[in-house]
């Protein structure tokens, strides 16, 4: 393969992993020192200033994408290819599974077993169709969130804080529900090192229809209609 293509798959491997890494850290860090093991504004923090920084080291190797339903969303909107779509997903689902095992092995065993290493749950107040229907509606703000402030031509000089600052809001929102995962690697990952599959559809289907959806919306209407591939 061409040096324009791995260094995509490259980026995208290790800045995937380095966000399962900071998030899933974040998650047993606070259940390391006593301070509980469900969603807190410092993780929502992690995750989204995390994905920031990680999406601006990224954006102009790969496109920062770190998550599938981001990389779907720009393939609907004709801004990658299919085999790139399926190199960039391969990438970011290995990525989730080395930050995961990463994870796993450096930070103590009794603060990951007590968060099935911050594999996201859903609520025991919500039914599976709700978590969908949530994840898929915060998974629509944030691609709307990458379209604007990183895939169109007209979007402002930010970098991905815009995107990291999407996050930050949807885990307000939606992580005492679902997690907020918004994204199947970031899922998938935890979930198969510490085999905990429990509802992983919803962390599937949600975030893919959410941001189907938002490629569809900004493909036919929102994009200049001589919008530049993604820079």
């Amino acid at each position: 393969m061409s040096d324009k293509t791995v260094r995509p798959m490259v980026a995208e491997f290790i800045g995937t992993a380095l966000f399962v890494l900071v998030g899933v850290g974040s998650i047993v860090a606070r259940a390391a020192t006593g301070a509980g093991s469900g969603p807190s504004l410092e993780v929502a923090f992690a995750h989204g200033v995390g994905m920031a920084i990680i999406v601006t080291a990224t954006m102009n190797i790969s496109g920062g994408q770190i998550n599938p339903a981001v990389s779907l969303a720009l393939f609907i909107a004709g801004k990658q290819d299919g085999p790139a779509l399926g190199r960039m997903v391969a990438s970011q689902l290995l990525g989730a599974l080395l930050g995961a095992a990463i994870v796993k092995g450096i930070f103590p065993g009794g603060a990951v077993r007590a968060t099935s290493l911050g594999t996201p749950a859903l609520s025991l107040t919500i039914t599976g169709l709700q978590g969908i229907l949530i994840e898929a509606t915060l998974t629509f703000f944030l691609v709307s969130a990458v379209f604007g402030t990183a895939v169109s031509p007209e979007a402002p000089k930010v970098g991905g804080f815009g995107i990291g600052l999407a996050i930050f809001v949807a885990a307000l929102v939606g992580g005492p529900f679902t997690g907020a995962a918004l994204n199947p690697a970031r899922a998938f990952g935890p979930a198969i090192v510490a085999w905990q599959l429990n509802a992983q559809y919803v962390y599937w289907v949600g975030p893919l229809l959410g941001a189907a959806v938002a490629g569809f919306v900004w493909k036919l209407w929102l994009l200049p209609k001589d919008a530049s591939q993604i820079r």
